[in-house]
């Protein structure tokens, strides 16, 4: 692959706007190694692609009416890596808007994400799967 460009990396993150997420992970690599920030029960680091989504996409598609659609805000490019600005388009099954805002920092080997850093509002999410998931303390 030649050099890393804003552009190439668009190309595939505008999928999770229109929920085609599956089609975004075909551009992660199977044994990236992706951590989550924060202090909210989705957070910590993830070894390989399959227990990232089943530990955050999944969960989040349960108490998301849309399912995870987030809106590209902004690219930076230095080297292999990319610093993705994002915004969450998606309703919460009790009717609020989730409005939170991710930045993740991605690094790509052979044009593919190998290595994600995500930052986003923990208070948020914590609140979004306080008030939407099932009470499951009998």
């Amino acid at each position: 692959m030649q050099s890393l460009t804003a552009d190439y990396v668009r190309s595939f993150f505008l999928h999770l706007e229109t929920g085609g997420s599956d089609e975004f992970f075909r551009n992660v690599a199977e044994d990236v190694k992706w951590t989550v920030m924060g202090t909210h029960p989705l957070a910590g680091t993830y070894q390989n692609r399959d227990t990232f989504i089943a530990g955050t996409f999944t969960r989040l598609n349960r108490v998301l009416r849309e399912g995870v659609l987030l809106r590209v805000t902004g690219i930076l490019v230095s080297g292999d890596t990319a610093a993705v600005e994002l915004e969450a388009l998606s309703t919460a099954l009790n009717g609020k808007p989730f409005c939170n805002r991710y930045c993740w920092i991605c690094r790509f080997e052979s044009g593919r994400i190998v290595e994600v850093r995500a930052y986003l509002d923990s208070a948020l999410v914590q609140k979004l799967l306080d008030e939407n998931e099932p009470n499951t303390i009998s």
